[in-house]
């Protein structure tokens, strides 16, 4: 299979998705939304499994830990996220610089710095980073999705692209009235039979 379909497919899921989703949320959330959360809870699963091996099992202090598991699911979502997701196709030279200084903030505020406070003030070290995740989820969706990515967002091939068959042409208007249309006595006299 070719890079193209599993773009395409990945883009129709999230879009069935965004379409399902209750209370009204499916007027609000964008494919782009649903695709994000899908990369990055299987980026962040890697995250955490790397961060037990390393500190779990190796014994390396967490702050090392979380900058090697973090570093390496970084690098894996800003891959799957630009191919799958945002389908960007603005130069990696200019945009990767860009989501490094957007890792890095985000890295120093809530992976790093959030993850080791709650661990130093007693939070179990895999809980510490959950929590530093749900901070840092709606953090990077927001720098992504405007900043990092900025090149797909308001284009209307890629608007079209993400809404999928939910982009549909309104019905035509009639100009004039067919002959079938006509109501009953005010045609040419005669009626229908």
């Amino acid at each position: 299979m070719d890079d193209v379909t599993h773009r395409a497919r990945f883009a129709a899921v999230t879009t069935a998705i965004s379409r399902r989703l209750p209370f009204g949320l499916s007027e609000k959330v964008p494919p782009s939304l649903v695709g994000y959360l899908l990369i990055n809870l299987c980026t962040f699963f890697i995250d955490l499994g790397l961060l037990g091996l390393f500190h779990g099992h190796f014994r390396w202090p967490i702050p090392l830990s979380v900058t090697l598991s973090y570093g390496t699911a970084s690098v894996i979502s800003y891959l799957l996220n630009r191919v799958l997701n945002f389908r960007s196709h603005e130069n990696v030279g200019r945009q990767f610089p860009l989501f490094v200084a957007v890792s890095a903030s985000n890295y120093l505020i809530f992976v790093l710095g959030l993850t080791d406070l709650l661990s130093n003030v007693g939070v179990y070290y895999e809980l510490s980073r959950v929590l530093a995740a749900c901070c840092e989820a709606v953090y990077l969706y927001c720098m992504m999705r405007w900043v990092v990515f900025r090149d797909s967002r308001d284009s209307p091939a890629t608007a079209a692209k993400q809404a999928g068959s939910a982009v549909r042409e309104p019905p035509p208007t009639q100009t004039a009235p067919s002959p079938s249309a006509t109501p009953s006595g005010s045609g040419s006299g005669s009626e229908p039979r």
